[in-house]
């Protein structure tokens, strides 16, 4: 799977930037072995607390270093009896925590910046993917180079989500438009099997979990443009908590943030092991290969320290999202993420 045009670093000739920041990551989170909040035996052996993650979606390679963590004792030796559960989208998942059902979620930002709109009491921990995921795909027969070179083509969109509300931005962002890219409604789980079977010439989605998918099914080079590399980056997927988690047991919620960050660090360093344990972990998970390229895939869009974020791309993700008539009122970047767990970088 390729970008269309490659105008920023690629994952190639990020591999030691990324490694970099992983041995930054790990030089800065703090060990909580002996962190005894939220009432848990911070020295594992099974006794921690039972905690509930909730993912974005049902698990796929981006999800790995969750399972790694998992497998591996990092949660445990936080004082952490993890279960993680499956998603079905992110709004799905933010209501799950707001309603306290799961403990923690992992969720897209556009996701959480609604629910906090609509009233849900959540907090982002920090954004990993801080270099959004979120692209147009299509097969490489199409030839599609540039956003120009959509005119003209079909294109599928879910309403309702982030990429569907700033697609039209998107466009204008590169003077393509919009009147002239013909977009088709279509429910999210339906967007991988029409663009196999060439119902659309392409798809708006996260490139690095449906690309690898598709190429699966169809045998064919799916190419993709970045949104992110065209003007306009909207954060990705991070950790949402309640903000009754955050008063009742604020111990728990740092100590499930630096387990998380110490989790993709070692997951990252061990791709192939980590792709392997989610794979034996997880019934019904996509081919071991189209794991590994969702994870490998995922890598480079981690920027900074895991979890610390750049107040001003939260700022930039909002103004979008606003924009975009996503948000009807936009609120400051402390209305939707706490700095305090991840720190900000």
């Amino acid at each position: 799977m390729r970008t269309a045009k490659k105008r920023t670093t690629t994952a190639r000739t990020l591999a030691p930037l990324l490694a970099a920041v992983l041995a930054g990551a790990a030089a800065c989170a703090p060990d909580t072995s002996d962190d005894k909040g939220g009432g848990s035996d911070a020295g594992g052996g099974g006794k921690g607390k039972k905690v509930t993650l909730t993912l974005n979606w049902v698990p796929y390679g981006e999800h790995a270093a969750f399972y790694y963590g998992l497998e591996k004792g990092i949660y445990e030796k936080a004082g952490i009896d993890l279960t993680i559960k499956p998603g079905h989208g992110s709004a799905g998942t933010v209501k799950q925590v707001a309603q306290g059902h799961s403990d923690f979620g992992w969720a897209d930002t556009p996701a959480l910046l609604a629910g906090v709109n609509e009233g849900m009491k959540v907090k982002s921990l920090g954004v990993y993917l801080q270099k959004g995921p979120s692209s147009v795909q299509f097969l490489s027969d199409q030839k599609i180079k540039t956003p120009k070179d959509l005119e003209g083509k079909t294109v599928g969109g879910t309403p309702g989500d982030a990429l569907y509300a700033t697609f039209p931005g998107w466009l204008k962002e590169n003077k393509v438009d919009p009147a002239k890219v013909k977009v088709v409604n279509m429910d999210p789980a339906a967007k991988i099997a029409n663009l196999g079977a060439g119902k659309v010439d392409a798809i708006m989605g996260f490139f690095h979990d449906q690309g690898p998918t598709v190429e699966d099914k169809t045998g064919k080079q799916v190419d993709y443009l970045l949104w992110a590399d065209y003007g306009m980056n909207v954060l990705g997927n991070g950790i949402v908590t309640g903000d009754k988690m955050l008063g009742d047991d604020p111990k728990l919620a740092k100590a499930f943030t630096t387990a998380t960050a110490k989790a993709w660090t070692e997951a990252a360093k061990h791709q192939s092991e980590a792709v392997k344990i989610m794979s034996e972990s997880v019934d019904g998970a996509p081919p071991e290969k189209v794991l590994a390229s969702q994870f490998k895939q995922t890598l480079p869009l981690l920027e900074g320290r895991h979890g610390a974020n750049d107040e001003k791309k939260w700022q930039e993700t909002i103004d979008l999202l606003k924009d975009g008539g996503m948000l009807k009122k936009a609120q400051a970047p402390s209305a939707y993420w706490d700095a305090s767990y991840a720190g900000q970088g």
